[in-house]
């Protein structure tokens, strides 16, 4: 790996993804290798919700990289990607790419399962979530995953609010198992709870979209009338007055 990507690659590492981005961007075309700068670019790119200029980098990964693990990366995060953006065809592609080389591990089968997820295709999202927690229940991909379908789906809160505070537990900083344990609170009528998780996802996230539409729903919302206490049990305001 050229040395003029290493700055880059640590502002990356930072979570300074915008930062990242201009670093490379303005790094000269001959500078370093093509390839190594258009996955890091696609990568940044993704990071910032900017999913057609990554699809643009990290496509070129895929056709003319060498890097074996890198194009599997690659193609994990066009699946993604291309659930993001509705082309759920594209994501099954790239998917039956990764199993035809024979990987078919936690990465590919939490694939799987948000890209179902992105059809609606609820249960199978499901199953592919059980699947990776059956061989390995610290994966926090799969428990964000299913907890986040569980409390979205309102299928058992109780065991979504586990799920997801475990995966908070595991790694703090994500904004996304923030945002999806705030989900589950507000899913539960537990407003404050709610906001405090969500609104830490945002600090760190601030250009996530659907992070943002979590807090603005939790915000217009008012103390409701009917919330679930953690066995799932309906506890109306009238029983709580």
């Amino acid at each position: 790996m050229s040395d003029n990507l290493r700055q880059g690659i640590k502002l990356y590492q930072s979570r300074k993804y915008s930062d990242a981005l201009a670093f490379f961007l303005a790094l000269p075309p001959d500078s370093t290798d093509n390839i190594d700068l258009a996955y890091f670019i696609g990568l940044c790119y993704a990071r910032l919700n900017k999913y057609d200029e990554a699809l643009l980098y990290l496509e070129q990964v895929v056709t003319n990289g060498t890097d074996y693990d890198r194009i599997k990366q690659c193609r994990l995060s066009l699946a993604v990607i291309y659930s993001l953006t509705n082309r759920s065809k594209m994501a099954e592609f790239e998917l039956s790419k990764l199993q035809e080389d024979g990987i078919n591990n936690e990465q590919v089968q939490c694939a799987k399962g948000y890209v179902a997820w992105y059809r609606n295709e609820i249960e199978k999202s499901i199953a592919c979530y059980e699947k990776v927690l059956d061989k390995n229940p610290e994966n926090t991909t799969a428990l964000n995953g299913l907890g986040y379908i569980l409390a979205s789906t309102g299928k058992d809160l109780t065991k979504a609010l586990f799920l997801c505070k475990k995966a908070v537990d595991a790694n703090p900083e994500s904004s996304a198992y923030l945002d999806s344990l705030g989900w589950v609170y507000f899913k539960l009528g537990l407003l404050k709870e709610a906001k405090t998780f969500v609104k830490r996802a945002l600090e760190k996230n601030p250009d996530n979209e659907e992070i943002k539409s979590h807090y603005q729903e939790i915000l217009s919302t008012k103390p409701n009338a009917c919330v679930y206490d953690i066995y799932g049990k309906n506890v109306y305001a009238s029983d709580c007055e």
